[in-house]
């Protein structure tokens, strides 16, 4: 998928990715490729649907040694904390999303 395509999805005008990357490229010192790339990393991480948030945060809370019941809780206050929050879940919900 081209780089434009990528953030056609999200909605981003061809102009607004321009100016956005050229932006970057002169303040950050970061060549036009690198540059998008940054964009479509974050693009990325405000759009991740909240399942796979979920997912990604339990799989990395149970690494660091929490029980289930504390991941729980710490992933419904993430999920509450957010820039662009998601429908606050219960226990039981984020239980479901994680083992069917």
């Amino acid at each position: 998928m081209s780089i434009h395509k990528h953030f056609w999805q999200y909605r981003l005008m061809e102009d607004d990715l321009e100016l956005l990357a050229a932006h970057i490229t002169r303040t950050a010192g970061l060549d036009r490729s690198r540059a998008l790339h940054l964009i479509a990393e974050v693009v990325d991480f405000f759009t991740e649907p909240v399942e796979g948030f979920v997912h990604k945060r339990h799989t990395a809370l149970q690494a660091a040694g929490l029980r289930n019941d504390a991941i729980y809780r710490q992933i419904q206050q993430e999920l509450d904390a957010r820039r662009f929050p998601a429908p606050s879940l219960s226990t039981r919900q984020i239980r479901r999303m994680i083992y069917g």
